[in-house]
Order: structure tokens, then C-alpha cells, then sequence
């Protein structure tokens, strides 16, 4: 399996499994900064150098964990981070925000919180609906010119939408939420990344944790966990999207490796660009996750899996 990739129309050579961050600060139950720095050092430590933040996560916190953890190292490793989703003091959602005075202002913030010169890949977390992507866009590119950004990517965005952006300054990455539970990407976002030469960075790879098998009831999660209010771990859809785990239990079990593993392979095979940043605190989470790298499925583990994955996921993705 290939295990680099060069980003869309960049530069930037990285792992196609990278490591999403946002769990090391909010959502998903109890987190202990000194643990997640730990985890940070071993993903250098075993290759890793694609890391995802968000300024939102934490409202700043998950940005300033990863630049304490990374300071005088940046130089070995490629960074994203988004802007978008406004947070206030006391971490409330304010609703998004796609001017242009913000987007710079959001940018200042995140350098600062970082503590570098310049984002390797920044993103628009989602679009603000009032705004025309092409403003938004070009003042993404502005940042460019002035040598605070890099190279931009969006988040979460429809095919037209990716279509008219990219007109106004190329784009890199396109991040989309992508797994065996949800593989909408497939119906029209594939073809215009492979099209544009975008590379799709699949966020949530394992379902959020429901595709390693480690969640059979609401009672497996911890309170202030995020997916309590998720429509697809009601108890009724965990009972019903378990046949999502049990066939990829089936593979694992056969080739002797784990249900994460199967998860990230798959999505790794579906092209050799598809990048994904599978999220963790924990060192042995982040190797086992690494580990699929090495994994290879063969034309009849696909196809097994092709034909027994349920059709319909119960539940919306929010």
C-alpha cells in the first residue's frame, strides 16, 4: 500500500494516515493534557506528520496543546487547521462566520495559538451561508499572498460549491467526514477531487470510535461525551448499526488484525491519494491506527465486505 501522498496541489508530502486532535480537548469525555502530549511525541516518534486541530476544539485550547507539544519541531511535520465556527467565552456556538475581516482575524489567532509563521493547510470548517464562497475563498488566497497560509482546503462543502472555489485559487484538500458508515463522498465529491486534483481527507474514519467494536451500548460512554447526543448512538441505532461491526469483525478476525485496522485500509483502498486522520488520546490506539498502513486487503475482503455492509445507517450524522 502506498503510505504518502503529495496534497492536491501542494508540496506537502504526508502519511495517508495522519492524527485528528480534537478529542484532546473537548468532546468526547475526560481529557489530561500531559496524556495527549505523550500521544503527540509517540506520533513523531512512529512517523507520523500530518496533524488536523481546528481553532473551535477547545476554542483555542486544542491549537495551543499542539503548540506547546510541537515547539521548536515544526519543521518536520505538516499541520491544518480551520476557521469558521465561532466559539464564545465560554465555549457556546455562536454560529459560523465566513467575512473576510474575521477569517484574518481568525488566522492571527490561530498563528499566535500555534506559535508559528505560517499554517501549512488551512480550512474553511464549514460555509457561512451569507457569505459567497468565491469572497470567502479569495480571502483564503490573500493569506497566502501576505505568506500566513500556505495552502487552503475547505470542509464539508457540495460538489458545485468545491467547483466555484477552486476557480478563485486552488485547493488542496477537501475534508469531508468518510467511512463505512458514511460514504455519501462516494455519489459525486470522489470524481471532482480526482477531476480538480483535490485530495480527500477523510475525517472520522472510524465512525467515531462505533467501527472498532469498543461501543455496544450508551453505557460504554463517559458523561460529557458528545455522541450522547448523536442520532446514531441512540440505543436503538446501536443495536440496529452493529452489523456494520460484525462484518468488519468477520475480515479482521480472518486476516488476525483489528476492526480499526480493517476500517482504515478500506477507506485507504479505495484510491492511492485518500488521505484520513483517525483521532485518539491514547499511544496504543494511535499505533494500532498506524499499523493499517501496513495492512492490505485483497479483492476478496472488498468484495465481502461490499456485499454484506448494510445498506442504510440508522441515524443522521449530527
Amino acid at each position: 500500500m502506498k503510505q504518502t501522498t503529495i496534497l492536491g496541489h501542494s508540496t506537502l508530502n504526508v502519511n495517508r494516515i495522519g492524527l485528528g486532535c480534537m478529542g484532546m480537548s473537548e468532546f468526547y469525555g475526560p481529557f489530561e493534557e500531559e496524556e495527549s502530549i505523550k500521544t503527540l511525541h509517540k506520533a513523531i516518534d512512529l512517523g507520523v506528520n500530518f496533524f488536523d486541530t481546528a481553532d473551535m476544539y477547545g476554542w483555542g485550547a486544542n491549537e495551543r496543546l499542539l503548540g506547546k507539544a510541537f515547539k521548536g519541531r515544526w519543521d518536520d511535520l505538516i499541520l491544518a487547521t480551520k476557521f469558521a465556527v465561532m466559539r464564545g467565552a465560554n465555549g457556546e456556538f455562536l454560529g459560523l462566520n465566513g467575512k473576510p475581516e474575521y477569517i484574518r482575524q481568525a488566522c492571527d489567532k490561530s498563528l499566535q495559538n500555534l506559535g508559528v509563521e505560517a499554517i501549512d493547510l488551512y480550512y474553511m470548517h464549514r460555509k457561512d451561508p451569507k457569505v459567497e464562497i468565491e469572497e470567502i475563498v479569495g480571502t483564503m488566497a490573500d493569506l497566502v499572498k501576505q505568506g500566513k497560509v500556505k495552502y487552503i482546503g475547505l470542509s464539508e462543502v457540495d460538489p458545485e460549491t468545491l467547483r466555484r472555489a477552486h476557480a478563485v485559487h486552488p485547493i488542496t484538500a477537501l475534508q469531508t467526514e468518510y467511512s463505512l458508515w458514511s460514504r455519501e463522498p462516494e455519489q459525486e465529491l470522489f470524481d471532482v477531487c480526482h477531476e480538480l486534483g483535490i485530495t480527500f481527507v477523510a475525517y472520522s474514519p472510524l465512525g467515531r470510535g462505533f467501527l472498532t467494536g469498543a461501543i455496544n451500548s450508551r453505557a460504554d460512554f463517559e458523561a460529557g461525551d458528545f455522541r450522547l447526543n448523536n442520532p446514531r448512538f441512540t440505543d436503538a441505532a446501536i443495536k440496529k448499526n452493529l452489523e456494520f461491526v460484525e462484518v468488519v469483525d468477520r475480515i479482521a478476525q480472518s486476516k488476525g488484525i483489528t476492526k480499526a485496522q480493517v476500517a482504515l485500509a478500506w477507506i485507504l483502498s479505495q484510491n492511492d491519494e485518500i488521505t484520513t486522520i483517525p483521532g485518539t488520546r491514547k499511544i496504543h490506539r494511535l499505533e494500532e491506527n498506524f499499523g493499517a498502513l501496513n495492512v492490505e486487503l485483497t479483492e476478496n475482503d472488498l468484495a465481502i465486505i461490499e456485499e454484506h455492509l448494510p445498506s442504510v445507517t440508522v441515524g443522521e450524522r449530527y
